[in-house]
């Protein structure tokens, strides 16, 4: 077992063993277990009460984080004509069509979101062995599949961030910077949680959320108490 660095040990114990930490506790305690050498990421993982082998159990959405997310996130748009103007101005990194399609045919995918135009979604579609285990293929119910291309790139750039449950039923995302105010974590996990709590499935049943946690990165985790969220 690779054993933990003495920065992890340190961090792993300003956290009592056996507490379940309520939000606002485990928000204040994750800034002090972040990298004293970078700005840590803060994420969240939630264990769901769902099945999500099960068309109607599976849960996914956007929310925007009212503080962002402390990333300017890279954005490509498959978008011509009017709609790729639109995408450029509201600052996209990349817009194209068919060339831009080819470029990620071969395997380019150094950006963190794609958006693309209805009429584009043909070609698109065949990406989806490169964009799909990475989680960037558009889709229309997150968003990224729209006429509006620019309104897209703003929301993302702006802090739009993603949600979806994975095959063992968790769910994971960020909600900003170690480096945040307490109360900036705290406004971005509730908006998150909130989001996450709407897209409840009506087919599940019992406890919704089982189990969470808060860490950052190469950080210990923070258990918290679900009974409060």
């Amino acid at each position: 077992m690779a054993q933990k660095s003495k920065a992890y040990r340190a961090a792993a114990e300003k956290i009592e063993d056996g507490k379940f930490y309520q939000p606002t506790e485990a928000v204040s305690l994750v800034k002090e277990t972040g990298s004293k050498r970078f700005d840590s990421t803060v994420e969240v993982a939630l264990k769901l009460g769902v099945d999500p082998r099960k068309a109607d159990q599976m849960v996914r959405g956007t929310v925007i984080l009212p503080h962002g997310t402390g990333k300017t996130a890279r954005v490509i748009v498959f978008a011509t004509g009017a709609a790729a103007e639109a995408a450029i101005a509201a600052g996209a990194d990349e817009v194209g069509g068919a060339e831009l399609i080819e470029k990620v045919a071969g395997g380019y995918t150094s950006f963190d979101a794609a958006v693309a135009t209805p009429e584009l979604m043909g070609q698109v579609g065949r990406l989806g062995k490169v964009l799909g285990p990475r989680g960037l293929m558009p889709n229309p119910k997150t968003g990224t599949v729209t006429p509006n291309p620019g309104k897209a790139v703003e929301d993302i750039k702006g802090g739009k961030i993603e949600f979806r449950v994975d095959k063992h039923a968790n769910v994971h995302f960020v909600i900003g910077k170690a480096g945040f105010t307490a109360d900036q974590l705290g406004e971005n996990f509730k908006a998150a949680l909130d989001e996450i709590q709407r897209a409840k499935p009506s087919a599940s049943k019992g406890r919704y959320i089982q189990k969470g946690s808060l860490s950052t990165t190469f950080g210990p985790g923070i258990p918290l108490d679900v009974a409060a969220l």
